[in-house]
């Protein structure tokens, strides 16, 4: 059966025409030139042949020099007819044409050799001897056309290999054309912004755009400008590319979607050329909207630090892209939206007024955003009655959206894998621990001993922190190994906008207490603690260099938060001053882990209770840790 295609529809890779007719051409014009420069093969002989056999006979009627390199030797025509061992191939074609040659070293000693030969030889006429210069033209044209149809055609081979991985193709006319993707008027998308959740101020700025482009005259009438460029700032995972996606959903008019490594490319000059592009489409169906994604991989500051990142193609594309924000008018129906987790090391020339007028903060969800966005998620799941959204949300702080989508994935398939018709609580339940802490680890091998200090330390954990008035309050401890970690605890935090020094200092003892509980019931310390330090050490650093909350340096910070700093290799402090933090984080540390040991030591009898039952059931949930540590309280 015969399938008729649509030729629009056709793959880029079946439009493009093959290079069959390329190998041809070059492979006819090599098989020309080599039959053009084919000449007859004479037999060869060597001068006593000639002179003792050929010369003697007396049938030699010339001889003719070629190029001062080669003898051929022509016999008379009645000798070439009747003599049966010549093996010319003139006898069947003609018998016009030398019969034989041989190869001389230089006209000097082949004139000489010849004169002693005819003087040897009185009787015999003498010869004809002519001289003539045999151009071989055809292996000259080849000598050259040969190098440079190869070079032709592997660069072809080159450029064909770069458009098989780029989707559209891409050939030598086209590397400076954009390659954003286009969502054209009228087409629906998968996204709007019923499925972002968690945005509310971000999608009611991000909708104040999306009207001017579907009602302008409301806004021209009363002179308002709609802003140039909006740029959304957040961590990874909060959703800036799920936004960007809804606008193209919402808006109803052209969308060009890009990265921005997409502008750089091996060739100089090809950012520009690209932005150029890209900037007179979306000119042409205006109003449009243009989307670059990590704007920071060609915004990035210049100057400064930069001789140790030169980037001349970067920094080139980054002012096409200044001039195009500049060149089109403030109502030309041009909006440029971008999108990093990288906003402090952009340049600041993108970030003014007039470039990007609008900068949108996005930052983890709280509360009362998780929930939305677990409803948003849940909604493809079969869920059972005792999934409750509250919960989920409440055990979540500091997750963000990429980070729940994940969660809800991971629990339906915890509950494909147990042949389950619906999604458990405890599918989200274990869904959390592994993205949190990853896969269990039961097959790792534990010595008895190892089993038993890794028990007190998770102990030395729950027990500081159950008796701290300002730590976070306990939901589980386990000394299943998951990832790295050969034991874990979790811990609910609650969400605060502000720290208290009396909460870093308890969140520094808890961090410390696995440590403490080691140094109080085995005879030395181990590496077990060496996640805790890590954290410990970084916690105590940021109390006293960004928070001002030490003695010895009160009321001061160091923080950057333009970034700029980090790039630069001197510190904005002396090396005296260094010295007073290092022994200052020193001391906070001492004074926690002193607390820590202190809290232990009173409680000792119910840390080994715990332990114990660790070791046996290595896993306790809140319930049973509230029976064996009582009620929480402050010492």
């Amino acid at each position: 059966m015969a399938i008729n295609r649509d030729p629009e529809k056709t793959p880029a890779s079946e439009k493009r025409p093959g290079l069959g007719w390329l190998y041809f051409i070059f492979f006819g014009v090599f098989i020309f030139f080599w039959l053009f420069n084919t000449q007859p093969e004479l037999p060869e002989i060597s001068w006593n042949k000639f002179e003792n056999e050929i010369l003697e006979s007396g049938n030699v009627t010339r001889l003719d020099v070629i190029n001062n390199q080669r003898v051929e030797v022509y016999l008379k025509k009645d000798t070439v007819q009747k003599k049966e061992d010549t093996k010319s191939i003139f006898e069947t074609q003609s018998t016009v044409g030398p019969s034989y040659f041989f190869n001389i070293g230089s006209v000097e000693v082949f004139y000489e050799q010849l004169q002693k030969a005819q003087e040897k030889f009185p009787d015999l006429e003498q010869l004809n001897v002519t001289y003539s210069t045999r151009e071989n033209w055809g292996g000259q044209i080849l000598s050259w056309v040969l190098p440079l149809g190869l070079l032709i055609l592997f660069w072809l081979f080159l450029l064909r290999r770069m458009s098989s991985r780029v989707p559209g193709g891409s050939t030598l006319a086209n590397f400076g054309k954009t390659k954003a993707r286009v969502t054209e008027q009228g087409q629906e998308s998968d996204v709007t912004f019923e499925d972002v959740a968690g945005l509310e101020e971000a999608k009611e700025e991000i909708y104040e755009l999306v009207n001017f482009l579907k009602a302008p005259d409301k806004y021209l009438y009363l002179g308002a400008k709609i802003p140039k460029g909006i740029l959304l700032l957040g961590p990874p995972g909060t959703g800036k590319t799920l936004l960007a996606k809804a606008v193209a959903g919402e808006a109803g008019v052209p969308f060009f979607s890009l990265s921005g490594s997409e502008f750089i490319e091996m060739f100089v000059g090809v950012g520009a050329a690209r932005v150029r592009d890209l900037f007179q489409k979306a000119k042409a169906r205006a109003p449009s909207i243009i989307f670059i994604d990590e704007i920071d991989t060609i915004g990035r500051a210049r100057g400064g630090t930069s001789i140790f990142h030169e980037n001349e193609e970067r920094d080139s594309t980054l002012n096409q892209l200044l001039a195009e924000l500049d060149g089109f008018g403030a109502n030309t129906g041009v909006i440029v939206l971008a999108a990093t987790n990288r906003g402090d090391i952009l340049d600041p020339a993108l970030l003014r007024p007039g470039r990007f007028d609008r900068h949108i903060q996005l930052e983890l969800p709280n509360l009362t955003e998780r929930k939305a966005i677990f409803k948003v998620h849940m909604r493809p799941l079969k869920l059972a009655n005792d999934v409750v959204v509250e919960d989920l949300a409440a055990q979540t702080p500091g997750f963000s959206g990429a980070d729940i989508a994940n969660i809800c994935n991971e629990a339906a398939l915890f509950a494909a894998h147990r042949e389950q018709k619906s999604i458990k609580k405890k599918d989200f339940l274990d869904a959390i621990d592994r993205v949190i802490g990853g896969m269990e680890k039961r097959s790792k091998i534990i010595t008895p001993e190892e089993k038993k200090r890794i028990a007190y330390h998770e102990a030395g954990h729950v027990t500081t922190s159950w008796y701290l008035k300002h730590s976070q309050p306990v939901q589980k401890v386990t000394i299943i190994p998951r990832g790295k970690s050969l034991g874990a605890s979790w811990y609910l935090p609650e969400e605060h906008q502000i720290i208290t020094k009396s909460e870093f200092t308890d969140a520094l003892c808890s961090m410390l207490g696995g440590r403490a509980a080691e140094d109080l019931f085995f005879d030395e310390i181990s590496s077990n603690a060496v996640d805790d330090l890590e954290k410990a050490t970084k916690h105590a650093y940021s109390m006293v260099i960004n928070y001002g909350l030490s003695d010895a340096l009160r009321n001061m910070s160091y923080y950057d938060s333009t970034g700029k700093m980090s790039q630069s290799l001197n510190k904005p402090y002396s090396e005296k001053t260094a010295e007073i933090i290092d022994e200052e984080v020193q001391a906070i540390i001492d004074r926690a882990f002193e607390q820590a040991k202190e809290i232990l030591t009173i409680h000792k009898s119910q840390l080994e209770i715990l332990a114990s039952k660790l070791i046996e059931k290595e896993t306790l949930l809140k319930d049973e840790i509230k029976e064996i540590l009582g009620e929480r309280s402050s010492l």
